[in-house]
């Protein structure tokens, strides 16, 4: 919201946005904005890219064109800011961080996630402390993958605005019921689940929650891989706790960030989309998810998955990459 800076600027107060998408994203959209919202391929400098790699504004032409335009509008005053801050951390982008960082000046502050899930430095840090559902289930939630094996347990959770359709949601209700699975329905799409599957679920097998916690979903050593939409937020959070995917993005920026998880950092594997009728099918679905958990590269992605998280921890902890520019950050504003 480019008003926001114009408005500090006209106090003289500091002013650095908050981009809440990685570094690659961002930088596609600048070069989109630039171009007068077209992109053309190969993309400067990430010529890895593909048509459909692209966030879903530039790989659909014509969609949701009022938020593209949001999107696209960060860029028009933002060499006014003192910096602009970035969700991520600079060894996970370190080459997108130096394009987005020629057009300004970038600080890396993340994961922004709660200290006591990696650096432990600050004790009261614990949770994010905001919940767009309510929930009684966390506890039955964390207590029930308390009992199930190590690795053994899928986590499926589409965050808080993805919107399957029938027939999706049908081909992934048979593709996780070949394993443990815990998976988040919101109440907007229970009603897409089959007829009877909630009645005749096996509870020790698969349980279905409106809503979970996922840092402590996540972080609970029982999850072997995690089928997500790549919502940004959900792909840090996974690469934080060294957790593998199974990739179905939906819009927005979710295809790019799918992209990366499965040939940039190696951390898990995209389901393939069926031509003929545009969602992911069940045997799909199930082969990604067994390629994630028990296939051939299942280590090496895991593994990767692993070193993710050990450089995340390092970036927030003394010294890291994150701590330096958050010092920066704070430093610029004191002396304002």
């Amino acid at each position: 919201m480019p008003w926001a800076l114009d408005v500090a600027r006209e106090f003289g107060l500091a002013a650095t946005p908050f981009f809440t998408q990685s570094c690659a994203v961002n930088f596609v959209y600048y070069l989109s904005y630039i171009n007068e919202g077209i992109l053309k391929l190969p993309v400067v400098d990430l010529p890895f890219l593909e048509l459909q790699d692209l966030p879903s504004f530039l790989s659909v032409s014509g969609s949701y064109p009022a938020y593209f335009d949001m999107v696209l509008q960060q860029f028009t005053n933002f060499e006014k800011a003192d910096f602009i801050l970035v969700n991520t951390f600079q060894e996970l982008e370190p080459h997108e961080k130096e394009l987005l960082s020629n057009v300004c000046h970038v600080l890396t502050i993340g994961p922004t996630i709660p200290s006591m899930y990696l650096d432990q430095r600050i004790k009261s840090d614990t949770a994010y402390d905001l919940n767009i559902f309510d929930s009684k289930d966390a506890a039955f939630c964390t207590s029930w993958l308390d009992t199930r094996p190590q690795g053994s347990v899928v986590y499926v959770a589409f965050g808080s605005l993805a919107e399957l359709n029938n027939a999706q949601m049908e081909e992934l209700a048979s593709a996780v019921s070949n394993f443990n699975f815990l998976w988040v329905v919101r109440d907007s799409e229970e009603a897409k689940l089959p007829s009877g599957f909630l009645e005749t679920l096996d509870k020790d097998k698969g349980l279905v929650l409106k809503w979970s916690p996922q840092l402590e979903v996540l972080s609970n050593k029982a999850i072997g891989c995690f089928l997500t939409h790549c919502g940004w937020n959900s792909t840090m959070e996974a690469l934080t706790f060294g957790v593998p995917m199974v990739a179905m993005p939906q819009w927005t920026d979710q295809p790019m960030n799918a992209k990366y998880i499965q040939d940039v950092w190696k951390a898990g594997v995209c389901v393939k989309i069926d031509n003929e009728s545009g969602i992911a099918k069940r045997g799909e679905i199930e082969f990604s998810i067994k390629e994630v958990m028990e296939g051939e590269k299942s280590e090496e992605m895991k593994e990767n998955a692993k070193k993710w998280r050990d450089l995340a921890v390092k970036s927030l902890s003394e010294g890291g990459s994150t701590d330096v520019n958050i010092d920066t950050f704070v430093s610029k504003v004191q002396r304002k």
